[in-house]
């Protein structure tokens, strides 16, 4: 289980934890996971300020090892300087997008734990489910400018 239960911004004062711009939710996520890949690109064409990074680029790497995230079992979601994962992040993503997205938040009424079974199952599942990618997505111009 990930270690985000730290304070927030906590990674403002981890030296390996390249600075960014965390007046906006930050998405760090797997970039060779199909699933993952396309689940993002969706995220950015309904969430305008959304920034997103890979779990391989040094920014992503760097907070998820400050998390305690292993990116290989999960996503990492920061917003106001906490960070979310799992079946949590998830939830608050949903918070994030706003409008009819926040029906979705019902699912808070399962146990955390039962949701979280459930994301692991689909976590060490995507690969053999939804393949690898070997280069980046294609992004507009403006979906471009919010990878960090």
């Amino acid at each position: 289980m990930p270690d985000v239960t730290q304070r927030a911004h906590s990674y403002r004062e981890d030296p390996a934890v390249p600075g960014f711009d965390d007046t906006r939710p930050l998405f760090v996520f797997d970039g060779i996971c199909v699933l993952c890949s396309t689940g993002t690109r969706w995220l950015l064409k309904r969430h305008d300020a959304l920034l997103i990074t890979t779990v391989q680029r040094p920014l992503g790497a760097a907070l998820c090892a400050h998390y305690g995230v292993d990116p290989d079992k999960t996503y990492l979601l920061v917003v106001g300087g906490r960070a979310y994962t799992e079946s949590a992040g998830y939830l608050r993503l949903c918070r994030e997008l706003g409008g009819a997205w926040h029906l979705l938040r019902v699912g808070a009424l399962l146990p955390e734990p039962l949701r979280d079974v459930l994301y692991r199952w689909v976590a060490r599942n995507r690969y053999k489910w939804f393949g690898t990618a070997t280069h980046c997505e294609r992004l507009d111009p403006a979906q471009r400018a919010r990878v960090l």
